[in-house]
């Protein structure tokens, strides 16, 4: 393959369709690599080197990373909550994919490597009051993390930080906190809660539903990161001089019923809540302390969750619309 300046990985995906074309909106020469068939990919650039390929196999990656000064390694396979509770060993084998496109990062002789982790790395103990106490990066240890998902993002952040130490590979991780956006997924099992509560009330103002199913008794908490931001904050921590993990997260704590009210400010609508308490709910509260990423870099939140979710409902609304009679 010819030299790029970027490789992104799980290109096809919602947060590497997003950076791919921020990369590109900068004159980066970019080359994009993600399992699924190219008409599956949430965006398709066509500036952009579009290659499929598995990198969960080591030939695959060597291939996708070969001529690149950065790689953003963001393929795994991973959903929402519904997703990662029920699908943990498929979770875990997602380290094939962060072994082997790290191993070719570093045979390849890449400048900048970059590892997209989570929130989910923090210990449950943490999270067990709707009234959380924002999570810390040192709150990661000791360790228990979410099971399945969970545990392979930080083994696979304690790798980044020993291929750096004994390699000198210039790795840098971020714990991304619930991201969501445009052109993300929607529905299908592996969509976030953002997305599907904007799918569930544009569904209800199309056919005139009047009620709205929500997973849990919604007053368990989150903070909810716009991809815009996201994508800013990834491209500072690659190219900044610090390899240690750090949040890239919003520190405005909402619970889902206080989303759903907002979703529903934004389409006009009051829906009736069905509460299903036996429905995967994750831990009770989960927050982004973001002391550690405004030190180091300045970084801070620019769109609110309100100015996010208006943005988000509004292309979800679009989608549901063209899936209805």
């Amino acid at each position: 393959m010819s030299s790029v300046d970027t490789v992104v990985t799980g290109a096809g995906g919602f947060i590497g369709g997003h950076l791919v074309g921020g990369l590109l909106s900068q004159g980066q020469s970019v080359r994009g690599v993600d399992v699924k068939p190219l008409d599956q990919w949430c965006q398709l650039h066509p500036a952009a080197q579009n290659t499929v390929g598995d990198v969960s196999l080591l030939d695959d990656a060597r291939a996708s990373v070969e001529g690149a000064a950065t790689v953003y390694n963001l393929a795994a396979d991973m959903g929402g909550m519904g997703f990662i509770e029920n699908n943990k060993a498929a979770c875990m084998l997602s380290v094939l994919t962060s072994t082997h496109v790290l191993q070719a990062a570093k045979e390849a002789g890449v400048e900048r490597y970059f590892y997209s982790s989570s929130a989910c790395v923090y210990a449950a103990e943490h999270q067990v009051s709707p009234d959380v106490v924002p999570l810390r990066e040192a709150d990661a240890y000791p360790a228990m993390p979410e099971d399945g998902y969970g545990w392979e993002k930080l083994f696979s952040e304690r790798m980044c930080r020993h291929f750096y130490e004994d390699y000198g590979l210039q790795t840098r991780v971020a714990r991304y906190h619930n991201v969501y956006g445009e052109f993300g997924t929607w529905d299908g099992g592996r969509e976030k809660a953002p997305a599907a509560i904007c799918r569930k009330v544009a569904t209800a103002v199309i056919t005139g539903q009047t009620v709205i199913p929500i997973w849990g008794d919604g007053k368990q908490t989150r903070s909810f990161t716009y991809i815009d931001d996201c994508v800013y904050g990834t491209q500072l921590i690659t190219n900044a001089d610090d390899p240690n993990p750090v949040n890239l997260g919003s520190d405005e704590l909402v619970s889902i019923n206080e989303m759903v009210d907002i979703v529903e400010d934004i389409a006009g609508i009051t829906l009736k809540r069905q509460y299903d308490l036996s429905a995967p709910q994750g831990v009770r509260g989960r927050s982004s302390d973001n002391a550690e990423i405004e030190r180091r870099y300045g970084w801070v939140p620019s769109i609110t969750l309100a100015d996010g979710l208006e943005r988000t409902y509004a292309w979800i609304f679009d989608e549901v619309k063209k899936t209805l009679p």
